[in-house]
């Protein structure tokens, strides 16, 4: 007898369990693996940016008083988590596809309605990559230039080892300087709208 086969990741849409062949996993693409995830949070981070502007007008409090929070004293501000959330949720898929990590200069503190614009800034821009675009980049080798150091990645290693861990540490950063301040956010609020079957 055939020995079962462990660890089927997902079935492939033409899989035959009727004959005990082992079910193949199914791929998943760079674009699937990447865009969705961006802009899961950045809607969120929308959404915590709303949140806090509400507050503020209910408690009659100036929304730009948190342009310049830090969460510790050596920690960047406010203004800076947003704007570096931006540039990592975008300009990772620009050095795809230029071969360049080139991200507008900071411009440093802005007030808060300018924070809300770089959010709907890197919704448009995410929203606007096709999956065809973004595949056509895997397996792409990219020699970048990030601040001091010469990286050697590929496009997936870009990605998902670069832009997506620091763009979900400024992210998570900018939640926690609101929600210590009294901003009442939760769990929820950070993680957006989940990707389930029915959305």
């Amino acid at each position: 007898m055939q020995k079962e086969t462990t660890a089927v990741l997902c079935r492939t849409a033409n899989s035959d369990t009727v004959t005990g062949q082992p079910e193949v996993p199914m791929a998943t693409s760079l674009y699937d693996l990447s865009v969705p995830s961006f802009l899961q949070t950045v809607r969120a981070v929308a959404g915590f940016l709303d949140r806090a502007a509400t507050h503020c007008a209910d408690a009659g409090a100036d929304p730009d008083s948190f342009v310049n929070m830090r969460l510790y004293r050596d920690m960047a501000p406010f203004h800076f988590q947003i704007e570096a959330a931006w540039h990592h949720s975008v300009w990772g898929f620009e050095a795809m596809r230029t071969g360049l990590f080139a991200p507008p200069a900071l411009v440093g503190p802005v007030p808060f309605t300018e924070l809300r614009a770089m959010m709907a800034r890197a919704e448009a821009a995410l929203s606007a990559l096709t999956p065809d675009e973004v595949n056509e980049w895997e397996g792409k080798d990219l020699d970048l230039q990030i601040g001091p150091r010469q990286l050697a990645f590929t496009a997936e290693t870009l990605i998902l080892s670069f832009s997506l861990p620091n763009f979900h540490f400024h992210t998570v950063t900018a939640y926690d300087i609101l929600r210590s301040n009294g901003v009442p956010l939760g769990k929820r609020d950070y993680e957006g709208q989940l990707r389930t079957r029915s959305t």
